[in-house]
C-alpha cells in the first residue's frame, strides 16, 4: 500500500525542526530513519499530514563518549552503535541483535527508544544501565531518565513539540560488565523474550550498581527493581543471580502464542537473566 498524502519540511537545524513541530501540532511527525514510521504510513496505521526530516541537521550522528557518559545522538544508526569502540557492555552486546542488516543501516538508536516498542531491544537495555533521554523543544532542552521517559507500549513522556536529540548513557569509573541474551524465531525478528543485565564492582569484588530489564514478556520494557536490590552488595554468585533469576520471572507476565507458552517464555527469562548475569560479572571481573 502506498501512505496517505502528505507534507514534507526538510529541517536544517534543531531549532528549525522544534519549531515546525510546534507549527503542525499533532499532525506532524519527526522523521530520521524511518523503519518504524514508513511501515506505519504505508499500512495506513500512520497518517502524519506533515513529515518533518531531522537527515541534514549537523551535529546529531556522534556516538561518543565525554565528561564520563556515552553520550548518542539522534541521526546514530544501529549499525553505527555496532561498530563504535566506544559502546561497552549491554549496549555494545545489543547492537549487532535489532533487527536485521538492512534495518540496522538505517533505522536509529534514538528512533527505536522515542518508538517505545515493548518489543524493541533498546529501551530494556537503557533500564539496565540507567540511561537519560534529551529531548528539545522550542522552550529549551531536558534530560528525562528513561525509567520516567518509557511510560507504555508505544507512549512516552515526549511532549507534542519535542524531538528527541539524544541518549546519554553513563559510563562506570569501575569494574562493569553487562549483556544482551535475545531469543528470537529468525533472523530480524522481534525478541520472543530477551534479557539486559549490567553489574558494576566496587574495591571488594561485591556488586555496587545492578541493571535488569525484560524485553517482550510485558506490556512494556520492564526493569526488575526486586532483583537488582537483592544484588546490590552481593558477592557474584550462582546462588545469588539464581535468587535474582527467580524474581525476574516472577516480574514476568508473558502470553501464550505461537512463539511458546507462557510458561516456557517464564523459563527463558530465568535462564537468560541467570546467564545474562554471569556474563556480565565475568566480564566486570576481567575489566
Amino acid at each position: 500500500m502506498f501512505p496517505s498524502r502528505f507534507d514534507l519540511v526538510v529541517a536544517q537545524s534543531v531549532g528549525e525542526a522544534v519549531e515546525a513541530k510546534a507549527d503542525v501540532g499533532e499532525g506532524g511527525r519527526f522523521l530520521a530513519g524511518g523503519q518504524s514510521l514508513i511501515p506505519m504510513m504505508k499500512m495506513r496505521v500512520a497518517f502524519p499530514e506533515t513529515l518533518i526530516d531531522i537527515n541534514r541537521i549537523a551535529g546529531l550522528d556522534a556516538v561518543e563518549r565525554s565528561n564520563g557518559h556515552l553520550h548518542v545522538g539522534a541521526l546514530v544508526r544501529h549499525a553505527d552503535v555496532a561498530a563504535s569502540d566506544a559502546a561497552f557492555g549491554a549496549i555494545a552486546a545489543a547492537a549487532p541483535w535489532v533487527a536485521d542488516p538492512l534495518v540496522r543501516n538505517r533505522g536509529t538508536m534514538c528512533g527505536s527508544v522515542a518508538h517505545c516498542d515493548p518489543e524493541g531491544d533498546w529501551n530494556s537495555v537503557l533500564l539496565a544501565t540507567g540511561a537519560a533521554v534529551i529531548a528539545q523543544s522550542p522552550g529549551g532542552q531536558r534530560a528525562i531518565p528513561i525509567a520516567e521517559f518509557v511510560q507504555g507500549a508505544f507512549t512516552s513522556a515526549l511532549a507534542e513539540d519535542e524531538l528527541v536529540t539524544g541518549l546519554r548513557i553513563p559510563v562506570p569509573s569501575g569494574r562493569f560488565g553487562g549483556s544482551y541474551l535475545k531469543l528470537e524465531r529468525k533472523i530480524g525478528d522481534y525478541a520472543t523474550v530477551a534479557v539486559a543485565s549490567h553489574l558494576e564492582l566496587d574495591d571488594s569484588g561485591a556488586i555496587a550498581a545492578a541493571g535488569l530489564a525484560l524485553t517482550s514478556v510485558n506490556p512494556v520494557n520492564t526493569k526488575v527493581v526486586d532483583a537488582e536490590a537483592v544484588l546490590v552488595g552481593q558477592q557474584p554468585s550462582p546462588e545469588v543471580f539464581a535468587e535474582a533469576a527467580e524474581l525476574a520471572a516472577a516480574a514476568a507476565e508473558p502470553r501464550d502464542d505461537v512463539r511458546g507458552t507462557a510458561a516456557w517464555k517464564r523459563q527463558v527469562v530465568r535462564t537468560y537473566a541467570k546467564r545474562g548475569l554471569a556474563a556480565a560479572a565475568q566480564q566486570a571481573e576481567g575489566s
